[in-house]
C-alpha cells in the first residue's frame, strides 16, 4: 500500500471513529435523559442524593405552599384590603411622590427592574430592590436582615431619608385627615383611629399574599412529566448534583434563608458594603448578605444587593469561577475586618451546555406575574 492510500486509509478510519464515538455519545445522552425523566418523576424521595457539603441542613426542593394569610376569614381580609391601599397610595411619602409600589412594582414580579432603587429627590438607594414574592417565608428581612418582622420592615423605606422620606412622627396624622380611610380602618380593626402600628400591620399582612404562581416545575412536580424540557431537566440535575446549589438554594422557595459572603462587599472601596455586620457587629459577618429565592429569579434582573450583574450568563460565569475574592493588601495584612469568602462558594466548572441547562431550569421557576392594581384610593 502506498504512502498516499496509507494516509487516505488512516483519514477514513478517524471519520469512522469519530462518527461512531458521537453516534455512542448520542445514544448515551438519549438514554441519560430517559432515566434522569424517569428517575424525577418519581416522588422526590427517590431522587438522586444531592451534592451538599457537610453540615448544611438542607430542604428537598418543593412545590409552592399556602401563603399563612387565611383570606376566608373577614377581619383578616379587611386588614389586607387596607394594606393593598396603603401601599399603593404615594402619600405615605414626604413628598407624596412615591409609594411602596414604586419599587416593588406587581407588574416586574415585585421588583423594580433597576440596579438600585430611586427615591426621595432621586436619591439612589445603595441596594437592588428584592422581590416581594413570598417575602413571608424569611425570619428577617432587607439583605443585611436588620428586620426581625415584616411591621418592623415596613417602616424602614417610608422614614428612610433616600426612599419615601416620610416625618413618622406626622404619618398618622396625615392620613387621618383623609377621611375616606377611616371607613377601612373601622373594617379593619373596629375603630377609625389611624396609627403607625396599624399602618405597618396592615402593610405587613398585605404582604405576606404576595406569592408566586404555579411554574413549569410545580406541574412536573404535581405530576405533568412533560412539563420540563429535556434542558430543563439536565439543569434541575445539575443544580442539584454537580453544580451543588442546593447548598444555599433548597426548598419550596429555594433559599436557605441565611446569610452568606459571596466576594462582593468591595471592601476598602467607595462602594464598600459590609451586610449583615452592620447589623450584629461581628466580623466574621462582614460581607454577609441573605440568600435570596429563585423563583421568577429570571423576570427580576439585575441580580445580587448592588444590582451589578444584568445577564444571567454572566451570573454562571461568576460562579463558575468561584466568585470574586478580596484581595489583602499589605495594610490589610493584620485587619480583622476583612471579608472572607463562605466555604460553600466554590468554582464549579460546568461546561457551557450544562451552564445553559441550568440556565433552562431556572427558567422552569418562573410564573405569570400576578397584576394587583388599586382603581381608586381614598379621598
Amino acid at each position: 500500500m502506498n504512502k498516499a492510500l496509507l494516509i487516505l486509509a488512516f483519514f477514513l478510519f478517524g471519520l469512522l471513529l469519530i462518527s461512531f464515538k458521537s453516534n455512542d455519545w448520542e445514544m448515551n445522552s438519549d438514554l441519560t435523559i430517559d432515566s434522569l425523566r424517569k428517575i424525577y418523576s418519581q416522588p422526590s424521595k427517590y431522587w438522586p442524593k444531592p451534592n451538599v457539603d457537610k453540615g448544611v441542613n438542607f430542604e428537598e426542593l418543593a412545590a409552592l405552599q399556602s401563603s399563612p394569610i387565611d383570606l376566608s376569614n373577614d377581619s383578616i381580609k379587611n386588614i389586607v384590603e387596607l394594606g393593598k391601599l396603603l401601599f399603593f397610595d404615594n402619600r405615605l411619602s414626604g413628598s407624596n411622590q412615591i409609594s411602596c409600589a414604586t419599587c416593588h412594582d406587581p407588574a416586574l414580579n415585585w421588583t423594580d427592574g433597576k440596579a438600585v432603587s430611586i427615591g426621595h429627590e432621586q436619591l439612589p438607594n445603595i441596594r437592588n430592590a428584592p422581590s416581594l414574592e413570598n417575602v413571608w417565608v424569611y425570619n428577617s428581612f432587607f439583605w443585611d436582615g436588620r428586620a426581625k418582622s415584616l411591621v418592623e420592615q415596613a417602616e424602614g423605606p417610608i422614614s428612610a431619608h433616600n426612599e419615601m422620606n416620610q416625618d413618622l412622627k406626622s404619618l398618622a396624622k396625615k392620613l387621618s385627615k383623609i377621611k375616606g380611610y377611616k371607613p377601612y380602618f373601622v373594617t379593619a380593626f373596629g375603630s377609625p383611629k389611624i396609627t403607625n402600628q396599624r399602618i405597618f400591620e396592615s402593610l405587613a399582612t398585605f404582604q405576606q399574599t404576595i406569592v408566586s404562581g404555579e411554574s413549569n416545575f410545580d406541574k412536573f412536580l404535581n405530576g405533568d412529566v412533560k412539563a420540563l424540557t429535556d434542558q430543563q431537566l439536565q439543569g434541575l440535575h445539575l443544580f442539584r448534583t454537580k453544580a451543588r446549589c442546593m447548598n444555599c438554594h433548597h426548598g419550596a422557595y429555594f433559599t436557605d434563608k441565611d446569610f452568606h459572603n459571596i466576594g462582593l462587599t468591595e471592601y476598602g472601596n467607595k462602594n464598600e458594603d459590609l451586610g449583615l455586620y452592620n447589623v450584629t457587629k461581628k466580623p466574621e459577618d462582614v460581607g454577609k448578605f441573605k440568600t435570596p429565592g429563585l423563583r421568577n429569579v429570571m423576570q427580576t434582573a439585575p441580580w445580587f444587593h448592588q444590582g451589578s450583574v444584568k445577564s444571567m450568563d454572566s451570573l454562571m460565569v461568576l460562579y463558575n469561577m468561584g466568585m470574586p475574592e478580596h484581595v489583602v493588601l499589605p495594610h490589610q495584612k493584620d485587619d480583622p475586618f476583612v471579608p472572607k469568602n463562605d466555604k460553600l462558594v466554590r468554582g464549579i466548572m460546568l461546561n457551557i451546555r450544562e451552564r445553559k441547562a441550568i440556565i433552562a431550569f431556572l427558567e422552569a421557576l418562573s410564573s405569570a406575574p400576578v397584576i394587583v392594581k388599586v382603581e381608586r384610593l381614598p379621598q
